[in-house]
């Protein structure tokens, strides 16, 4: 077994998976949008500084949070917004639960930093 041809059989698969599919069809919806486009992206961007800051151990900033749940809330107003997220949440899932496989075998601590029990 080619460890390298089962790395593109999972691509493959990862691109086959209705997740996947779902995920890139909202963002073609939301790409449709330029001004819901750039709301998203500057959530996503403050989700992940949170998110990054929160892993690195600094203490979580309430008033950045509370402009997050704030934005989150008129984001999921919006149906295309709403749907797009679901997708990009699920999707994200997925992706989590395979790099955790991975780290599983590779035994190089990945897994403690994904939410792994090790």
């Amino acid at each position: 077994m080619n460890v390298y041809d089962q790395a593109h059989s999972l691509a493959t698969a990862v691109k086959e998976s209705e997740e996947y599919k779902q995920f890139q069809a909202r963002k073609k919806d939301i790409e449709g949008n330029p001004e819901l486009e750039k709301a998203l992206n500057d959530f996503l961007k403050q989700q992940f500084e949170m998110q990054a800051a929160q892993a690195m151990g600094q203490p979580m900033d309430p008033e950045a949070l509370g402009k997050l749940q704030q934005l989150s809330g008129i984001l999921m107003q919006d149906p295309a917004a709403a749907q797009y997220l679901q997708c990009q949440m699920r999707f994200s899932m997925m992706m989590a639960d395979v790099y955790k496989i991975l780290a599983e075998v590779s035994d190089l601590g990945i897994d403690q930093m994904i939410g792994g029990d090790k």
